[in-house]
């Protein structure tokens, strides 16, 4: 059955919307006006690494079975969709025109699926056990979760890297590591329901390359623990947040293998705080697994570019693990330093934008 999925999120949103179209569904992207009409005149293009296929293979969507369309947010309507997943990044949701689309979406009671490293504060709600007002601070803007309930609302690790290409328009992206979205299930069965039958659609889909039917990877998994999509913590702690530096950023490959010692000790440690959750080991990624995988990121991460790019709010998954961990009286002096350092950073971008506004006022 043909499903209707509304994504916030133009840019890496277009990667879980070709999957969905490649399985025959309907997508539409909530973006800026300029990204939409560029996307309503030519569609988008996702470049994917396959194996066994000699470079990337580039998928464009006017070739797939589903229909796309893109829209801005005060043009959408989220109670005429099955699903709703959010593929931006957390501070956007408060940006004018979002913020009300999500007090919309709060209201249809469409479920949603969000592919954050930040979670949504309704779905910690879902761990139980923590004092999720005290976590509001982590936020850009917390007033933006206001009104989602918390069994309508789960979480996948935007486990997939991809990027826009420098040379190419925006509607266009690659996919630089292919590795599967992992979910969790809704409270409810009727939601989970529905993201299991995507989760066969979209493994069942082939596409048609040179005259060969092939699988096009960056699959959709949906687990019944609530904790899977935790095992990105540690490896955000351990790899993406230390490609940051006092005065500049490092790749990733760099930040886990400069200093294995210390990455192993951090990332356990983050483990640790998973499993005093709740999480079982089984949800969770081994140390050997990800050192492995990140020997093969030679970029620093987006967090690192967004901060020396003079971003003035990232995803603070940091500062979320840190504030846990203090509910649950633990400490790590690595993870410390790494909300210092980002703290830092933001301070030194926001005084250096409102000092450009008074000499521009």
């Amino acid at each position: 059955m043909p499903r209707n999925v509304l994504v916030l999120g133009a840019s890496y949103g277009s990667l879980f919307a070709t999957k969905l179209l490649l399985a025959g569904h309907s997508a539409t992207l909530v973006c800026t006006a300029g990204t939409a009409a560029l996307i309503n005149r030519e569609g988008t293009r996702v470049a994917f690494p396959v194996r066994g296929v000699p470079g990337l293979v580039e998928v464009d969507s006017s070739a797939l079975p589903g229909a796309l369309c893109a829209a801005t947010p005060e043009a959408v309507d989220p109670a005429g969709y099955d699903l709703v997943v959010l593929a931006m990044q957390e501070a956007q949701y408060a940006a004018d025109g979002v913020r009300q689309l999500m007090q919309r979406i709060a209201s249809s009671r469409t479920p949603c699926l969000a592919i954050m490293n930040m979670p949504p504060l309704p779905y910690l709600e879902r761990l139980g056990g923590l004092a999720t007002d005290a976590l509001a601070g982590c936020y850009a803007d917390a007033s933006v979760w206001q009104g989602f309930d918390p069994e309508l609302v789960t979480l996948a690790s935007p486990d997939p890297q991809a990027f826009r290409p420098a040379d190419r328009a925006k509607n266009v992206l690659q996919v630089g590591l292919p590795t599967n979205f992992k979910a969790a299930r809704f409270a409810g069965a009727a939601a989970t329901a529905l993201l299991r039958e995507l989760e066969a659609d979209i493994d069942r889909a082939r596409y048609l390359h040179d005259g060969q039917a092939i699988e096009i990877p960056v699959k959709l998994k949906v687990h019944d623990s609530v904790f899977v999509p935790l095992a990105k913590w540690p490896m955000l702690i351990a790899g993406n947040y230390r490609c940051i530096r006092p005065d500049d950023m490092i790749p990733i490959r760099e930040a886990v293998h400069g200093d294995v010692h210390e990455s192993r000790e951090v990332y356990e440690w983050v483990v640790r705080l998973c499993s005093r959750l709740g999480a079982d080991t089984s949800d969770l990624v081994p140390f050997e697994k990800y050192a492995s995988a990140a020997a093969g990121l030679g970029k620093p991460s987006s967090a690192a570019r967004a901060l020396f790019g003079g971003a003035q709010h990232i995803e603070r998954v940091d500062s979320l693990v840190r504030r846990i961990a203090r509910q649950l009286n633990e400490h790590s002096e690595t993870l410390a330093r790494i909300v210092s350092l980002v703290d830092a950073r933001l301070q030194a971008n926001r005084g250096q934008f409102a000092a450009q506004q008074v000499e521009h006022a």
